[in-house]
């Protein structure tokens, strides 16, 4: 997979274009926002999020879907159980992921990131092949957007706390680090 920087579309992986975007205020990428999400909850492989964030989501299989059916997000990546590596918005816009966020004395965090989800739930263990695409996402992320650091990859949690707990506990932050630094 290669990053397109005059389109911010990466090659070599799926795209699942998501009508869940706008223009990204001045350009700027300086923040990545780790993300957990599976439909139904706790359910994984099904398709749903790929059809959520398109805006297709059948409300008729699951109670849970007619309660979110209205919502219109997005995120720039979704990294499935098996590593499988989707985007869904251009690195260049602005993908509706964050919400109502704040970052180091600054709100609107979907103005300025990069919204990655992965398949899974708080509470449940990430796969190695996750941590490994991640990963390998990531330091093109960081090498494509000199804003963008290590010390600049947040969990959704931190940027909204109260709101959101997402990518949860069960997330391991010190592997995700250890990966970036093998090279």
């Amino acid at each position: 997979m290669q990053l397109d920087p005059s389109t911010g579309w990466f090659q070599g992986i799926p795209h699942c274009p998501s009508p869940n975007f706008n223009a990204r205020p001045g350009g700027e990428i300086s923040l990545l926002v780790v993300h957990n999400i599976s439909l139904p909850p706790g359910q994984f492989g099904t398709g749903k999020v790929q059809a959520f964030f398109q805006n297709r989501l059948p409300t008729h299989e699951h109670p849970f879907f007619a309660e979110i059916a209205s919502l219109q997000v997005s995120a720039h990546f979704f990294i499935e159980r098996d590593g499988g590596l989707t985007q869904f918005v251009s690195c260049l816009d602005r993908a509706w992921h964050a919400g109502v966020s704040w970052f180091e004395g600054r709100d609107n965090c979907n103005d300025f990131s990069l919204g990655v989800e992965l398949e899974g739930t708080d509470d449940l263990p990430y796969t190695d092949a996750q941590y490994a695409r991640l990963a390998e996402l990531t330091r093109q992320l960081l090498d494509a957007y000199p804003a963008l650091s290590t010390q600049r990859i947040r969990g959704h949690n931190d940027i909204a706390p109260g709101r959101k707990t997402d990518p949860g506990a069960a997330f391991d932050w010190s592997r995700l680090h250890a990966e970036l630094k093998e090279r």
